[in-house]
């Protein structure tokens, strides 16, 4: 449906507002056309104040229509005006819009949010883990030679205690008494309980 206003916006010829809305809600697409050309400019208008954005206002004045179209039987002329009716679902949708809008808007600026501590948190991660490995590094070389040698086959190699015993082709108990001594300075030296 193309949205398109009349000049003059109570301009009915023959039918009032609410004799409209009974005979769309019977199905009657010429009375209906009458009624969107009676009172399409109000319904934009209101919209259009609500929503303050014209391309949004044309969207959601058309969404009015296709309710006004589907929803004509419910139409109650007891209980208030047709024109009144017609506003206050206009109004109902434009707000609408306007929630569902900023909710859209909140949502995205929380995985924003969360999206920016993920990647500040992996950046302090890593600064801290460089930190802590230069600390390390710093206190290995404090080490004897033998004690290093050993505590880099096992920590940063990932071998047992038997393979280094094997690679340096010392014993299993001096290998685990270099690494204790050495474990115990670099604790010291760290400030590790």
């Amino acid at each position: 449906m193309q949205l398109h206003w009349s000049k003059s916006v109570d301009s009915l010829t023959q039918s009032t507002h609410e004799e409209l809305i009974r005979l769309v809600a019977q199905g009657d697409e010429a009375a209906f056309e009458q009624l969107y050309d009676s009172v399409a400019a109000r319904v934009y208008g209101l919209v259009l104040k609500v929503l303050r954005d014209p391309s949004q206002s044309q969207e959601v004045t058309q969404e009015i229509f296709v309710d006004i179209w589907t929803q004509a039987a419910r139409f109650d002329a007891d209980r208030g005006k047709a024109m009144s009716w017609i506003l206050m679902m206009a109004h109902r949708r434009a707000v609408d819009r306007v929630r569902a809008s900023q909710a859209s808007t909140d949502r995205d600026l929380r995985e924003g949010i969360k999206e920016y501590k993920e990647s500040y948190d992996d950046v302090a991660q890593s600064v801290e883990t460089a930190m802590e490995a230069q600390r390390v590094n710093e206190a290995l070389i404090t080490l004897s030679s033998n004690q290093q040698e050993a505590i880099r086959l096992a920590y940063y190699g990932g071998y047992t205690h038997q393979e280094v015993a094997e690679i340096l082709k010392i014993p299993v108990g001096t290998v685990k008494t270099r690494i204790r001594d050495g474990m115990i300075k670099l604790r010291d030296r760290l400030g590790v309980s």
